[in-house]
């Protein structure tokens, strides 16, 4: 669950947090994609659809994992988890899926017809002020990173 996502600029560039409050960017309870993604709010428009960051809440489990996302098929029951040492997702609709791509049993995707979900840092980091919200990317010599994310299907 996250309670702030990064506004974005024309170039998709990460400009500041802003609450998910009253916002078709709210996903805390369970809600259809479908029932948000054509609302005519102006980052979904610059975007054609979702390609955002949440910062995730919570506080990480004795792994280090806190959850990102769930994702269900109502149609087929399917179900997936997504936790991570991440402090952050990326949630991507497919928006420039222009009908060229053809997939299995010659499948056409459109805009829309696929989703990411990218767990990582806050995009551009390095050119933000290091802050509980802006944690640093930087990597010294000899400093290991090391991240996790788990994809749980039930």
């Amino acid at each position: 669950p996250a309670s702030r996502y990064s506004e974005v600029d024309r170039h998709l560039i990460p400009l500041r947090h802003a609450p998910v409050d009253g916002t078709p960017f709210d996903f805390r309870q369970p809600t259809a994609i479908e029932a948000r993604i054509r609302q005519a709010h102006p980052q979904l428009l610059l975007a054609r659809g979702y390609d955002h960051n949440w910062l995730l809440d919570g506080l990480p489990d004795a792994e280090g994992l806190r959850p990102a996302a769930t994702l269900l098929d109502p149609a087929s029951g399917r179900c997936m988890d997504v936790l991570t040492t991440e402090p952050a997702l990326q949630f991507y609709t497919g928006n420039f899926l222009d009908g060229s791509l053809a997939g299995p049993g010659g499948r056409i995707y459109r805009q829309g017809d696929g989703l990411c979900l990218e767990t990582q840092h806050n995009p551009d980091s390095p050119h933000h002020a290091i802050s509980d919200d802006w944690p640093s990317t930087v990597l010294r010599p000899g400093e290991v990173w090391r991240s996790t994310t788990m994809h749980h299907f039930r």
